[in-house]
């Protein structure tokens, strides 16, 4: 697998791989042969059913994908020359489709310009994983278990490899960080891409690792998140490993957060720093109490955590958020601002979503969920989020039902971006996962009630 950025030219291309993101916020492709890309075909798109990605009626499922050269790059893999792009939907009418999880995203940044709030978000975003030697699963009506193994140490033919303990991993080196090899050839194949990554490293947990990008607009931050996922899961397959982003494939355990340094930039300038609390501006404090409030509601967490396995990691003890506070240096705090920037200098970083999310959705509904503070002048002090060693207060709902019903009841914000059918669409999904998983028994309860 080789990958470079597209230099404008379709000479030596063998094939146009156009990426549609589907409802979950994974990427799907169609291929054209370069014999049929055309500039009708560059400009006007090809028609696909909608239907088949989760978000469109199949009695009115056709729409029209149309390239986004700006994203383009080629990759060359057993011996074809492969340019890919991101694509954006439109419906048959000529409407950019309101569901998109790209046109979302564009939506959410547009309001903010049109309110005068600011011209950019920007979001650096870390991806934590786990990497597996072996891994297989099965749930029938007769049984249910999964099985992963680690030369780091996890794992029945693993209990004999030199290991360092569960959580003892943050920053190791070779030998004991088995996969260094991988990183380093993700990192090479995103940057060839025109990923901007700060750096990587081995995460806390034994076989779990962290790229963490670098800052970038709202919408080309959702699209490296997706294609850095795609690179990484294709360099372990080459090297006969297996990749997963779940909040907690393993019991005891540190989880996989998706964290979000973000700040708002206005004529070329961020607008949080300032000389209130922790460095923030005013702007920056209300911005933090509007992703809190719509946190503690549940209806933030429906995007940024929208899975069974979200609350498997949102427990206490695992450097995981467990209710919604603000604080400066903290890892425990569902915002933290980082204690090491200069004066002058302040972000916040929302640390409580994880890649299971849709990260054009998940970072559409934060931003909203920021300017709707900011609009409404909220005081995070105030409304009781500033972290103190007190036994935690506004504590997050515990469950995907939970955050349902928050979504249901807290909404109106998200309307600058979000229609109503994809709001009530995702909570029929999500509700649909959850029955799938809360009325299967697990063996722990077998454990405690057989």
């Amino acid at each position: 697998m080789k990958l470079s950025k597209y230099n404008g030219e379709l000479s030596g291309i063998d094939y146009l791989s156009m990426l549609v993101v589907d409802i979950h916020g994974a990427i799907r492709s169609v291929s054209l042969p370069r014999s049929y890309v055309s500039d009708k075909v560059l400009k006007g798109g090809i028609g696909f059913d909608a239907s088949n990605f989760g978000y469109a009626q199949v009695h009115k499922s056709d729409m029209v994908a149309i390239p986004d050269l700006s994203s383009a790059f080629v990759e060359e893999r057993d011996g074809f020359k492969i340019l890919h792009a991101f694509c954006d939907v439109w419906t048959t009418d000529g409407e950019l489709f309101d569901q998109y999880p790209r046109t979302v995203a564009r939506k959410a940044v547009e309001h903010m310009r049109s309110q005068g709030l600011g011209d950019e978000a920007k979001m650096l975003v870390e991806l934590e994983f786990y990497v597996f030697d072996d891994v297989s699963y099965s749930t029938t009506t007769a049984h249910s278990y999964y099985f992963v193994g680690t030369e780091e140490g996890i794992g029945d033919e693993y209990e004999d490899a030199p290991r360092f303990g569960l959580s003892k991993g943050y920053h190791r080196v070779h030998p004991d960080d088995r996969y260094g090899y991988l990183r380093n050839e993700a990192v090479k194949l995103m940057e060839a891409a025109g990923i901007p990554v700060k750096y990587h490293h081995h995460e806390v947990g034994a076989a779990q690792l962290e790229i963490e990008l670098n800052f970038i607009s709202l919408l080309g931050a959702a699209d490296a998140v997706v294609l850095s996922k795609w690179i990484i899961r294709n360099v372990a397959d080459e090297l006969g490993l297996h990749v997963t982003f779940m909040p907690k494939p393993m019991y005891k355990i540190a989880g996989n957060g998706m964290h979000v340094h973000q700040f708002v930039e206005k004529g070329g300038k961020s607008v949080f720093p300032g000389e209130g609390l922790y460095g923030l501006s005013d702007t920056g404090l209300a911005y933090t109490a509007g992703i809190l409030t719509h946190a503690l509601s549940g209806s933030l967490l429906a995007w940024s955590n929208p899975s069974t396995n979200s609350y498997r990691r949102l427990v206490p003890g695992y450097e995981a958020p467990v209710s919604a506070t603000f604080a400066q240096a903290s890892r425990a705090a569902a915002v933290r601002i980082p204690g090491y920037l200069k004066k002058g200098e302040a972000r916040i970083e929302f640390r409580t979503g994880d890649a299971t999310a849709n990260t054009y959705y998940f970072l559409a509904a934060m931003l909203l969920a920021g300017l709707d503070g900011v609009q409404r002048k909220l005081d995070p002090v105030k409304l009781g989020f500033a972290a103190t060693k007190e036994t935690p207060k506004n504590t997050f709902p515990t469950g995907l039902y939970h955050v349902l019903t928050g979504l249901e009841k807290d909404k109106a914000y998200l309307k600058p971006a979000f229609p109503d059918e994809l709001l009530s669409g995702w909570a029929a999904l999500k509700r649909k996962e959850a029955e799938y998983v809360y009325n299967a028994p697990v063996p722990q309860e077998y454990e405690l009630y057989f």
